[in-house]
């Protein structure tokens, strides 16, 4: 009777074990590099969740990426471009952990030398930002430190256990090593979660922003008509809710500022001065404002646009207060976490309402769109007026200072271009044939919209009907009636006029460095 021997041929057996043996190698070098992570978070917990290792690496990251591929970014992720990046430096982190384990199972110096690499960029990143000190450093240095010890020693284990002993078994079994692995990423589990939420619980602002209790303005505004909205179903409401406010930064870590230790300095060019806390701040009379924030990055027909009510404290008055001096023309907010902001003092000093904002729609500021305090000037894009967890204004020159944006190419007016889009029927919507309404919404900020015109597959321009209008610092909402609509897919374009005369430009341009133009266009099919 012949049989098949279930032997395992020696070639294969040596394959299985050279794989099995980089395989243990590339998860000792993942184990390191989650136990460095999580030790980072431990420190930063002390330090700043911004000192944090991979924080202050995206944070970097976002500095240095160029132009065109951060709106890349913002254009395909939207307001997940921020996750994506940490993901992709998560990813990162791990395909080179498992390189410097496969390095250290034969030179454990060498996987050493990476983690050491790992912790230097991440002190350089830390050190970067112009805000930084000499402890931000320390997450780095300690998250360097324990990757590569806890490496070295995981990768000696390996090396033993998987070594073919003689005469007999001697040393630390291969459950050893999985016990001590798993006891590696249990740390970096138990450090990493741990440092966040007692980070998180050290900086926690709830209560007191919860706290504040907001006077009521000098002047009430009266209720906006209820005819600014044309009534159309599926058409956003005039005024943005706060939570479904747009928000474009570069935080990867929102800045929790408590009141009762912040103040806003106004300093530079100017006569006198001056330094207020956050109580002085509510002591001085409050103004509400209307106004449509607008993002550079929006795209024609983007959603980077949302209106809200905005209480705060008028920005020029203060500026009057300190006196400016003849030759300064731009005004530099300062963010908590660095952010330079830069504002044509000519667009603060000719009249127009400009806030330093405590609160949107009655709220007090979200922390995520700048509680305590916020810059807010109608007419310019958030680039050069909206600065967020504001606590330094500088009176300058542009001559003499490029803010942050200004920096990387972008316009250094900011001002805000004539838009509109179509938000009814949505893209690619299938309607029925007959009678269909088309609807949306245009801006032009502090100028004003005076007329909207739709056309449809390529034919005459017919106006729109415009919704009440609330003001020159907001947006217009507006409908049409489009007419025995035919079976087929059709293209409709909409155009604007703003309060000057001037017409929406037909011309596509990118939004860098002045912001979109060109007439948005959806197509839709009626069966």
């Amino acid at each position: 009777m012949s049989h098949q021997s279930t032997t395992e041929p020696a070639p294969a057996r040596g394959l299985r074990r050279r794989l099995l043996r980089a395989a243990g190698a590339a998860a000792t070098g993942l184990a390191a590099a989650a136990a460095a992570v999580g030790a980072g978070e431990l420190v930063a917990a002390l330090t700043g969740p911004d000192s944090a290792p991979v924080i202050a690496v995206g944070s970097a990251a976002i500095d240095l990426t160029p132009t065109p591929l951060k709106e890349y970014a913002v254009r395909t992720f939207g307001t997940n471009d921020k996750p994506v990046l940490l993901g992709g430096i998560y990813l990162t982190m791990a395909a080179l952990a498992a390189l410097a384990g496969l390095l250290a199972a034969r030179r454990p110096a060498a996987g050493a030398a990476v983690f050491a690499l790992f912790g230097a960029l991440g002190v350089w990143a830390a050190l970067s930002r112009s805000t930084s000190t000499a402890a931000d450093a320390l997450p780095s240095v300690v998250a360097g430190v324990v990757g590569a010890v806890a490496l070295v020693r995981l990768a000696v284990l390996l090396r033993a256990a998987t070594t073919i002993p003689t005469p007999a078994p001697v040393g630390p079994s291969r459950r050893a090593v999985l016990v001590a692995t798993g006891g590696t990423v249990a740390f970096a589990a138990l450090a990493g979660f741990g440092g966040r939420a007692f980070s998180d619980s050290r900086t926690d602002v709830t209560a007191a922003r919860e706290a504040v209790r907001l006077p009521p303005p000098a002047e009430p505004l009266p209720p906006l008509p209820v005819a600014t909205h044309p009534g159309v179903p599926g058409l956003a409401g005039f005024s943005t809710p706060n939570p479904d406010f747009y928000r474009v930064d570069t935080a990867l870590t929102v800045p929790k500022i408590d009141p009762r230790r912040w103040s806003l300095r106004l300093h530079g060019l100017v006569d006198h001065p001056v330094t207020i806390s956050f109580d002085e701040l509510l002591k001085r009379p409050l103004h509400e404002l209307d106004h449509t924030l607008s993002c550079v990055s929006n795209e024609v027909g983007g959603p980077y646009v949302s209106t809200a009510r905005w209480l705060g404290v008028s920005l020029p008055d203060l500026l009057r207060q300190a006196g400016v001096r003849s030759g300064a023309d731009q005004l530099v907010g300062r963010s908590q976490d660095g952010m330079t902001i830069g504002t044509p003092l000519e667009a603060l000093l000719d009249g127009r309402s400009a806030l330093l904002a405590i609160a949107m729609n009655g709220e007090v500021l979200p922390v995520a769109h700048g509680f305590p305090c916020r810059s807010v000037v109608p007419g310019l894009y958030g680039y050069t007026s909206a600065t967020k967890w504001l606590v330094d204004l500088e009176v300058t020159t542009f001559a003499r200072y490029d803010p942050y944006w200004v920096r990387r190419g972008w316009d250094r007016t900011g001002t805000v271009r004539t838009a509109s889009r179509i938000e009814v029927p949505a893209a690619f919507a299938k309607v029925p044939a007959g009678d269909v309404t088309l609807a949306g919404t245009a801006w032009a900020t502090h100028r004003g919209i005076a007329a909207v015109e739709v056309r449809v597959d390529g034919g005459p321009w017919a106006e729109a009907r415009l919704a009440a209008d609330a003001g020159p610092d907001l947006w217009r909402q507006w409908s049409y009636d489009w007419t025995g609509a035919e079976p087929g897919t059709h293209r409709i374009e909409v155009r604007a006029t703003d309060a000057t005369g001037a017409v929406q430009p037909q011309a596509r341009a990118t939004p860098f460095p002045s912001g979109a133009t060109g007439w948005h266009s959806t197509v839709v099919t009626v069966t």
